[in-house]
This record gives structure tokens, sequence and C-alpha cells, in this order.
């Protein structure tokens, strides 16, 4: 994994936005027309959602370096690795459709992408074991990041996650025993444990949706 490429890409993409302000502005249109589900604290509303989007990015790296050691450590690395390469990809080699972004908003679109591909890994995982690879919580995060990049262009970001995962996960790779292995390994205290230190990022941040009856997500 090259994910000091990726942290040094969100540097420069930090500095960028420090110099320009772009998402800052692009954010502050966005507020009079977020979905009515997402949830802001009264005060400071631009300034929660940059850091939001700002700590989406951020995550990535970090997400993809404890997968690929989980996947490493339950013997199934062979199984995963493409998976986060291309996550990582997305990063590095943006797919055509990212044309004409740049800075934050264009590691937005691709934060996004990373972060739905390990959300469709771990539904795999859940229905084959019944446990996710990763117990990372960033559901609502994504859901949020969906309204924030636009349905539309959301929307077609999704399908080229189901793509990627179509071509690299099927049937035969859960049936393999270094997977079955793993299933013992899932409900381990030491595994819930490595895993504590993925909360829920949109909690994290203060940012939530009405749907989850108001509490601070």
């Amino acid at each position: 994994m090259n994910t000091a490429a990726l942290r040094e890409q969100i540097k420069r993409a930090q500095e960028h936005e420090a110099a320009t302000g772009q998402l800052l502005r692009q954010l502050e249109s966005q507020l009079p027309h977020l979905h009515p589900t997402i949830h802001l604290p009264d005060v400071d509303g631009r300034g929660v959602l940059t850091r939001f989007v700002s700590a989406y990015i951020d995550q990535v790296p970090d997400l993809l370096d404890a997968a690929y050691n989980v996947a490493q450590e339950a013997g199934i690395e062979d199984q995963i690795k493409p998976v986060l390469k291309i996550a990582e990809q997305f990063f590095l080699a943006p797919p055509a459709i990212m044309a004409g972004h740049h800075g934050l908003e264009s590691l937005l679109d691709e934060a996004y992408l990373a972060h739905r591909l390990v959300e469709e890994v771990n539904d795999l995982y859940i229905m084959h074991l019944g446990r996710p690879l990763i117990q990372s919580d960033t559901t609502v995060a994504s859901v949020i990041a969906h309204n924030l990049i636009g349905e539309v262009f959301a929307n077609q970001l999704d399908e080229a996650v189901h793509h990627a995962v179509d071509e690299l996960l099927n049937e035969e790779s859960f049936s393999l025993e270094s997977v079955e292995a793993y299933r013992e390994r899932l409900s381990s205290p030491d595994t819930e444990a490595a895993w504590k230190r993925w909360p829920s990022l949109s909690r994290q941040l203060g940012v939530g949706l009405e749907m989850e009856n108001n509490i601070g997500l």
C-alpha cells in the first residue's frame, strides 16, 4: 500500500484550500440546500461541515492501512489487497468522471469512493461471515458526503464502487480456508478492541441525521 503518497496528496490539497478557500465557499453555498435530514449545530455550521470534509478525507489512508494490516494478520491478504489497491488508485489515478475537480473538492469525491468501497466489502463480509472485515462506522458520514457531492454525481461514484467490488470479490473469495479461519477471529475480544479507535466519524464532528432521532451522530 502506498498510503504515504495519499497523505502527501491530501497535504497538498489542504494547502490549496488554505490558499483559495474554494471548498469553504462551496460548502457555504450548499448550507441552505442540504437535505433536511442532515442536522448541524446551531453555531458555525459552515465550519463544522468544513472540518467534517477534511476529517472524512484524512481518515482514508489510516483506514486503508488498518484494513491491510488486518488482512495480513488474518491470512486473507490475497483477497483484500486488490480491493484496497483500487481504493488507493481512486486517489492516485482518479476515474475519468473526476475530470475538472480540484483540491479538497476532488479529494472529497475520491474519499467517498474509498469509504464506500470499504463499506461494500464490509457488507459482503457480513453476508458471508456474519461480521464486517473492518469495524469502522462511516455509514452516516458517507450519507452526508453523498449529499454534499450531489445526488447525480454521487450515484455515478456508487456505480464505480459496485463495479470494482463485482470485479474483485465473488462467492469463491469467501470459500477459501483462510477466510473460514478468519471467521473465528472476527468475534474475538482482541479484534473488537483493535477497532474501538474507529468511532462514528460524524458523531465525532457533530454532524448527524435527523432520521437517527437527533442523537449527535
